[in-house]
């Protein structure tokens, strides 16, 4: 299995997570691994990393909601289709949405775009918060993910992205 992440930052505010593009790679592998999905398929997934203006268009084009949002995601198709290579789809990511959430929250802001990008990954494999049942099992997905990293249950008392 063969992990390819493409990261695009059109938007300059990124540069205030320097590691940003080594701490994706690090979680989405970290995601894969825990969802089990590196079964010989060659994966792929594309992550931008901009701004609350982008983030507003793509919310009010493709959700129908005028206003900006944490992170997007973009799934191309179903999991679990017959092929040698699967592109999972997009993730985007509004920055000053992040960084007000991460204060907001009282979390650093590289633990905070871990858990978002996290969350914008298990939507492109088919998980959803829609019902509480599903929201949990999401949820504890999220949690044992980010605890590899020692990042602290973000749905204790901080921002929750529902």
């Amino acid at each position: 299995m063969k992990l390819s992440l493409d990261i695009r930052a059109p938007s300059a505010r990124w540069r205030h997570l320097p590691r940003a593009r080594a701490l994706a790679r690090e979680i989405i592998a970290a995601c894969v691994a825990e969802c089990r999905l590196d079964a010989g398929a060659d994966i792929e997934v594309s992550l931008r990393l901009t701004d609350d203006a982008e983030l507003r268009r793509l919310n009010a084009r493709w959700r129908g909601v005028d206003k900006p949002t944490n992170v997007l995601s973009f799934p191309a198709a179903a999991w679990g289709e017959a092929s040698d290579s699967r592109m999972l789809g997009d993730i985007a990511l509004a920055y000053e949405t992040l960084a007000r959430e991460a204060e907001d929250s009282r979390s650093s802001l590289a633990d905070h775009y871990r858990h978002l990008l996290t969350h914008g990954f298990l939507h492109l494999i088919g998980y959803d918060h829609e019902t509480d049942e599903d929201a949990e099992r999401m949820e504890a997905l999220e949690r044992r993910i980010l605890a590899r990293f020692g990042v602290a249950d973000p749905y204790a008392g901080g921002v929750v992205t529902r």
